[in-house]
């Protein structure tokens, strides 16, 4: 597997972009979900220069509608913070999906247990590829209706809901503790038995398998397609980013991002209210006409 992990002593020397990796929410995304008109011709103009760009983002793929219709090229996406690469190309409702990294559901099953214990009152949900399920205690946050409403350890059970359906990550949400003291606290009880982050600004925490993050995903693709770091330029705003920063060879946190962001990145742009990624990627086309 392509190492995610990079972390240099010097800044790495600048070398033209292939591709760009963009964070939706809270980065490319404006406020009120929209992606701006301007956004939309920054994309468009990268493509048409040769650079690829990827969607690289926690959503799940159901979630995607939102930029399927500003999908170039090769029309993949890394949903599920790196749990799944997705095909845009038919559209809403039609995706393909191209690689899972599941989580099984013996980690699940442990994570759940672990931090229950360590922060009483946690509640989960269940992201599959195509299912959600959550427990009765957990909270509305998304704008969709549970297939199903069931404790977690019954949900991740091997004959549980949907057992021949991957599970791609679990939700954790606690209602009163502070959202980077329960990061903490959940990666110290869970330890390597999964990954875990988060990205809202509320405490609720998004568990993936060992070793999968957006970073270690985009790696893969990049390999794939023959693309260092070094020619990877990324965009992100929450610690669910953090790591791909880290990898990119040129990276930029948002105006509006979390300190642990801004510390990760080799760059900061404005917010994502002011078109902070357009504002990059119409420089780095402008470097690339001049060049």
């Amino acid at each position: 597997m392509t190492s995610a992990t990079r972390q240099p002593a010097t800044p790495a020397p600048t070398v033209p972009p292939r591709l760009i990796a963009t964070d939706l929410d809270g980065t490319l995304l404006r406020d009120d979900k929209s992606v701006s008109a301007r956004t939309v011709a920054a994309l468009a103009a990268a493509e048409e220069a040769g650079i690829e760009v990827f969607f690289v983002t926690g959503r799940p793929a159901r979630w995607m509608d939102v930029v399927s219709d500003h999908v170039h090229g090769h029309g993949l996406a890394i949903c599920g913070n790196g749990a799944a690469v997705v095909d845009l190309h038919g559209g809403p409702g039609t995706h393909r999906f191209v690689k899972i990294r599941e989580l099984v559901r013996e980690n699940a099953l442990d994570a759940v247990q672990l931090l229950r214990a360590a922060a009483p009152g946690t509640v989960y949900a269940v992201e599959q590829t195509y299912g959600f399920h959550q427990e009765p205690e957990y909270p509305k946050l998304h704008m969709e209706v549970p297939d199903t409403l069931a404790p977690a350890e019954k949900l991740l059970a091997p004959d549980g809901v949907a057992a021949d359906e991957p599970v791609l990550k679990i939700l954790a949400y606690h209602p009163d503790i502070d959202p980077d003291d329960f990061l903490t606290t959940a990666r110290i009880a869970v330890g390597d038995r999964a990954t875990i982050t988060r990205s809202s600004p509320s405490a609720l925490l998004e568990i993936s398998g060992p070793g999968v993050s957006k970073a270690s995903t985009l790696a893969l693709c990049c390999a794939e397609r023959g693309i260092s770091h070094e020619e990877v330029v990324a965009f992100g705003d929450m610690p669910n980013d953090v790591e791909m920063l880290t990898w990119a060879g040129r990276s930029y946190a948002m105006g509006n991002a979390h300190p642990d962001v801004v510390a990760a990145a080799s760059g900061q742009t404005v917010a994502n209210n002011e078109d902070g990624v357009a504002v990059v990627i119409e420089q780095i086309v402008a470097e690339r006409l001049r060049a």
